[in-house]
């Protein structure tokens, strides 16, 4: 028997049932998540899916370590991720004294002379933050210059860009940075060489993701450093050997020993050994050790 009082009232209203559902989700407030039709006959059977919002990462692969190759054995890389750590302390407060004192530093205006704070507070923090993507420290004689007399490492130039060599010399005649001012060491009189962490500041410098090229050698000594500061400031603070007798400087006065430091006064001929026997000698350890430059010439120092 018919329910509905006149014919075809009944197919009627199941249709309008079917419209209704097709219509419901063009109804729902577009700005609230959708319900699936199946959430609203049957809530347990229906598991909803929330679309999660991408987020940008600025610094998504980037190397904040600087990598050391497989070349490298254990006590290798143990020595030289210390050293590297030492570069990078070195670098760090050399930066917080310039932030600290500025220009007003005696200590800055020996070495840098009249030339703006920032770009050598720049080269300072290249090597603290720079990405080290592609950089690599090896240990490998991949070119053959670690069997030379004297060669303590390399910069591997159109061979390897981004790539150093640290010659087994390094890790026998390098000192802690724990142990500046210690051994007889001066910052005027001794070699920059002499601790790990200021002699890998140089060779970070050679890197062209750090150094850019820019930074390289225009004077040598600790007296051709205190005269390029005079001469030219520019170049004093793009000048790898100033940015590095800076760095040693200020550590020793401010974090080594308090106050005092050991800058100390250059060494000059004839000058009697103060080191102990058992020790390198401070000012003349890696005299001849060499490395190449940007430009292909070896240098010794």
């Amino acid at each position: 028997m018919n329910r509905y009082p006149w014919p075809g009232l009944g197919a009627f209203f199941i249709q309008l049932r079917v419209n209704n559902r097709r219509l419901l989700p063009l109804l729902h407030d577009a700005s609230q998540p959708s319900t699936p039709i199946c959430c609203l006959s049957r809530p347990e059977s229906c598991s909803r899916r929330v679309p999660q919002p991408s987020v940008y990462d600025w610094a998504a692969g980037a190397t904040t370590a600087y990598p050391i190759h497989s070349s490298c054995n254990a006590t290798e890389r143990a020595l030289l991720s210390r050293g590297l750590g030492e570069a990078v302390a070195l670098a760090a407060h050399a930066k917080d004294h310039i932030l600290r004192f500025g220009n007003s530093s005696e200590f800055y205006s020996k070495y840098f002379g009249a030339s703006p704070t920032a770009e050598v507070v720049g080269w300072y923090d290249k090597i603290m933050s720079a990405d080290r993507t592609g950089i690599w420290f090896r240990c490998d004689d991949v070119d053959g210059n670690c069997s030379q007399d004297g060669w303590a490492g390399h910069w591997r130039g159109e061979n390897g860009t981004q790539e150093t060599v640290i010659c087994p010399l390094s890790y026998t005649t390098r000192q802690p940075l724990e142990g500046l001012c210690g051994y007889g060491y001066s910052v005027a009189g001794g070699a920059l060489n002499f601790y790990f962490g200021s002699d890998l500041v140089h060779r970070l410098y050679h890197l062209p993701k750090i150094g850019e090229g820019i930074v390289e050698h225009y004077a040598d000594t600790y007296g051709e450093c205190l005269e390029l500061a005079l001469r030219n400031p520019a170049l004093a603070a793009r000048n790898s050997h100033t940015l590095q007798y800076f760095a040693l400087d200020v550590y020793a006065f401010d974090i080594a020993v308090p106050g005092e430091g050991c800058t100390g006064r250059p060494s000059e001929p004839g000058d009697p050994d103060t080191t102990a026997r058992t020790t390198p000698s401070a000012t003349t350890t890696a005299a001849t050790e060499c490395h190449t430059h940007a430009d292909g010439t070896e240098h010794c120092s």
